[in-house]
């Protein structure tokens, strides 16, 4: 069955245009979003992609149209819809249509219904490559739009047979363009809290690793992670994907370490059990 997508109020076909071209998000790069899916047939930590796409719109002052309980109705809607037993939902919010082009007057709220991602799932078994990238993003706490950096080194990426960039700047560093980073030096596992955006799947994996690892939570250093016995990162699409190579740095022994892959183990059961 196609897919299908919300948008202002109505339920519409997800091919349907909806955007006129005075929008803020197009005219300005003035618009956010948020992205999740569902485990067992039902949506991963809800309550927690929603208050974060309400913090990034409070950030970005765009009120919301509509509410948490509202949207859940939509969800379950798209959903049904969609005839699949698994989905991935896509939040855009965006400035809205402005007559002057520059001041919002109200926002535009759509919601994708979308296939699963497939984020390199090999990578979770042998690790990736990533680039160093000199970069923070402006306004790290809100998932906006714009990911032109990561769009501008798309050829490089490919060239270099690499599946990111690795954000830092004066020294420290910060995530990835999609996912957080986190280090293991010995059993201590280190994860910034400076210039991210605060991760879903970040905040379940250190919920899991406090039981079994030393957890710091602090500004990293770009040494600590060239130098780190084992580094990886988290997202939604990612799960816990170890890094093997960052540029031309392997990482420890250059295979994914055993302790990234054993909370990989520990993330797959959580989501594999969502719900039951």
């Amino acid at each position: 069955m196609p897919f299908y997508q919300y948008f202002n109020g109505d339920i519409i076909d997800i091919d349907s245009p909806v955007f006129k071209t005075n929008d803020l998000g197009l005219l300005r790069g003035f618009g956010l979003f948020d992205y999740f899916r569902t485990y067992n047939g039902i949506p991963f930590r809800w309550d927690d992609y929603w208050q974060r796409f309400e913090n990034s719109a409070r950030l970005l002052k765009l009120p919301l149209p509509v509410s948490q309980s509202e949207i859940e109705k939509v969800l379950a809607d798209l959903h049904s819809m969609s005839g699949e037993k698994e989905v991935a939902f896509r939040f855009v919010l965006t400035g809205g249509y402005a007559p002057d082009s520059v001041h919002v007057v109200q926002p535009n709220l759509l919601i994708r219904t979308e296939s699963l991602p497939q984020d390199n799932p090999a990578g979770r078994l042998k690790g990736i490559k990533v680039l160093p990238y000199e970069y923070v993003r402006d306004l790290p706490e809100v998932k906006t739009t714009n990911y032109v950096h990561m769009v501008l080194m798309a050829d490089e990426l490919k060239r270099q047979q690499a599946a990111d960039l690795l954000f830092h700047k004066d020294g420290e560093v910060s995530e990835l363009t999609r996912s957080n980073i986190f280090i293991f030096t010995g059993d201590k596992l280190i994860t910034s809290d400076r210039n991210i955006l605060n991760g879903i799947t970040r905040r379940v994996v250190i919920d899991l690793a406090k039981a079994h690892f030393d957890v710091e939570i602090r500004a990293v250093s770009y040494k600590e992670v060239i130098t780190a016995d084992e580094v990886f990162t988290t997202s939604t699409t990612k799960w816990v994907m170890p890094v093997v190579q960052i540029g031309e740095h392997p990482v420890g022994s250059g295979k994914a370490g055993k302790r990234t892959l054993f909370l990989q183990e520990l993330f797959e059961n959580v989501v594999n059990n969502w719900g039951k």
